[in-house]
């Protein structure tokens, strides 16, 4: 019997679907929504067409099923019958049959690796993958040789442990230099211990049963000029321990952070504020027995049960203000993570995370993300540009910036939105913008009223040419957007003709 471990899967109308290729949702025929598959998938049919029985799938097998009313699809190792699911699909039909008859992982990581496909596709298992013979002992594949040989990662970690009478100190020796307290995510339950470091794009894991209760709280301490990271453990006997633990799955592995599945943990709801009309600050409190900071410009996944299937959605922590945290205090934990959602009364995700009372619980991911800090490094002109909740991004960003560059001049925000009422954070921004006289906001309502004496329309490359002046010829600039996708592709258009370069613009996408 195959355990197909059950995670998550997005709302098809989500606007994050698309990702930063440009890939878009096709329109599809009534009565394939995914309200409805998901219908079909508890209609008790059979949809991988084997009669409930799983069997492994070679190579030449897999190849056999690759038209449209046959298709089979590899990812991670597992094979799916997609053909009843091909109408259902956002993407359409021939995005689905890129992978036809092969191992679609690559493709699948390119476009949506934070789609639950194994609960939203079990139903159409058919089996493993099975097993390549072995190679002689010591012996790589050929390409998996050149491929070594061709992208050298960063050395691989190493850890251990030492004891007290009442402390358990792991220490993990990354070797690196830039490590901080974002670059390390401890989870404990129950006797499960697990410590995920990420170093550039590679993730280093400490994961065990541990041999002896502890206490909920620990401690994570790092010593950012060798790259140590120490997690101390309270005991709860005052026993010597013999070992740490047994190891769990994938102990001590250092693999590319794109082949790392996401992990959960349940944070309970402690607040939720009305910041616009339809707009809320949610205040999420992590468990005491995780250490998580979600590091600046990156994103978590929020995962919710829905009709008896788990949903998920990305967003961007935020600080709960842009002042209180204006100087954010290093914490060994942070426990509070805030998020501005806007509620789509028609969604099919957001309308549930409305619906929840305080002390209900969300599942939050570890952060995701390519926003790299040293971006804003010796930076002296930070252009931000939001249309919409595309600004929560921008929420970190701009208090790091504001906060942590001494070489900045000037921090500009176009914000776009609909109309007045939309603005969020309004009288905030203004009052940033008057406090601090390196930062300006400026509002574009693209259905404004009659008393509205501000810019107004849609992005424009009249708006930005005469928004991005720098503030000298040869000023360090960063551009960031975020928004729909819509937005997003036409500004990175109107960018690219305006002749600044790929290193000088970040696009928030996920």
């Amino acid at each position: 019997m195959l355990n197909v471990p059950s995670q998550s899967f997005p709302g098809p109308s989500s606007q994050q679907r698309v990702a930063s290729g440009g890939r878009s949702k096709v329109p599809l025929k009534q009565g394939r929504s995914l309200m409805d598959w998901i219908r079909l998938t508890k209609s008790g049919k059979d949809l991988t067409g084997l009669k409930g029985r799983l069997i492994e799938v070679t190579e030449e097998e897999l190849k056999k099923h690759n038209k449209k009313d046959d298709c089979w699809i590899c990812i991670r190792g597992f094979v799916y019958n997609v053909s009843p699911y091909m109408e259902y699909h956002p993407g359409g039909e021939d995005e689905l049959m890129r992978a036809a008859g092969s191992d679609g992982t690559d493709l699948f990581d390119q476009v949506h690796r934070w789609v639950n496909y194994e609960s939203m596709l079990k139903e159409c298992l058919v089996g493993r993958m099975a097993m390549k013979p072995a190679l002689p002992k010591g012996m790589l594949p050929q390409s998996q040789v050149t491929d070594t040989l061709a992208k050298e990662g960063p050395s691989s970690p190493s850890y251990d442990w030492f004891q007290t009478d009442s402390l358990v100190t792991i220490v993990i020796y990354t070797k690196q230099k830039d490590i901080n307290l974002d670059s390390v995510i401890v989870d404990h339950r129950d006797d499960s211990f697990r410590a995920e470091t990420v170093i550039k794009d590679y993730s280093y894991l400490v994961h065990v049963a541990l041999s002896h209760e502890i206490q909920e709280d620990f401690s994570v301490l790092v010593v950012e000029n060798v790259g140590k990271i120490e997690i101390v453990l309270k005991k709860k006997e005052n026993t010597s321990w013999k070992r740490l633990g047994h190891p769990l799955e994938n102990h001590n592995s250092f693999i590319p952070k794109k082949d790392t599945g996401l992990f959960y943990r349940k944070c309970q709801l402690v607040s939720k504020e009305d910041m616009t009309h339809d707009t809320k600050l949610f205040c999420l409190m992590l468990p005491p027995s995780t250490h998580l900071q979600v590091p600046v410009g990156q994103h978590v996944y929020l995962k919710l049960p829905i009709t008896g299937t788990e949903i998920v959605k990305p967003y961007t922590p935020v600080s709960d203000s842009l002042f209180s945290e204006f100087k954010e205090p290093v914490l060994p934990n942070n426990i509070y993570i805030y998020f501005l959602i806007k509620i789509y009364p028609a969604g099919f995700f957001t309308p549930e995370l409305d619906q929840l009372q305080i002390g209900d619980y969300v599942s939050v991911s570890n952060p995701e993300g390519n926003f790299i800090i040293s971006q804003l490094q010796e930076l002296e002109d930070l252009f931000l540009l939001a249309a919409g909740t595309g600004f929560t991004p921008m929420v970190k960003v701009l208090n790091y910036a504001l906060t942590n560059i001494p070489s900045l001049r000037k921090v500009k925000l176009m914000f776009f939105n609909k109309t007045e009422d939309d603005i969020i954070w309004r009288s905030q921004l203004e009052k940033l913008a008057f406090k601090d006289k390196r930062f300006e906001v400026e509002f574009v309502l693209s259905a404004p009223t009659s008393e509205w004496s501000g810019k107004q329309g849609y992005i424009s490359p009249a708006l930005l040419s005469e928004f991005l002046r720098r503030s000298s010829d040869t000023s360090k600039v960063l551009i960031c957007l975020c928004g729909p996708t819509p937005f997003t592709e036409q500004g990175m258009k109107m960018l690219h003709d305006l002749n600044f370069s790929k290193d000088e613009i970040h696009s928030f996408t996920a």
